[in-house]
């Protein structure tokens, strides 16, 4: 077996970024987070891309300011699935905590399906501690175009930041 070394990196994801982003959703999903762009241009979230050296991003993920005071909310945070269980997502959660440091804030909440248990368990292992439930819902784009809204049930987790 082969080990293979990415230096990676976190930036601010771009426009120019989504074109290669398929692998983080459909069509639907990757306008959405067009939209979410906008509000990264006027300071009311972060969305980062994590790349290696082509600077093509393998991981994506935002973090809202808006949710609730004082606090850093990741959400949507994706990593190729070819690329799952290499480190990736732990490095996008550290530059995206990094983030909320910077901004002065103290405490990250993030919200992971209940059937999502390997994301749940990055989680706990990176300190973030369950505190509630909520249920939560999106439209989801089928393979034929049509929209569908998906209905799940989300743990709640939070940490203190150091």
């Amino acid at each position: 077996m082969t080990n293979i070394v990415l230096k990676l990196s976190a930036r601010d994801l771009v426009h120019a970024d989504l074109a290669s982003c398929g692998w983080a959703g459909s069509d639907h999903h990757l306008a959405g987070v067009a939209k979410q762009l906008e509000r990264a241009r006027i300071g009311e979230i972060d969305y980062l891309a994590v790349c290696p050296a082509t600077n093509v991003p393998v991981a994506k993920g935002g973090v809202d300011y808006q949710v609730k005071d004082g606090v850093g909310t990741l959400w949507q945070l994706a990593v190729h699935p070819a690329l799952q269980s290499c480190g990736i997502g732990t490095f996008l959660v550290e530059a995206a905590e990094l983030r909320i440091r910077n901004r002065g804030l103290r405490q990250a909440e993030l919200a992971v399906e209940e059937g999502n248990s390997r994301a749940r368990a990055l989680y706990e292992r990176l300190g973030y501690v369950a505190y509630d439930r909520q249920p939560d819902s999106w439209d989801e784009q089928a393979s034929d175009g049509s929209l569908r809204r998906y209905e799940t049930i989300c743990t709640l987790m939070r940490k203190e930041l150091a």
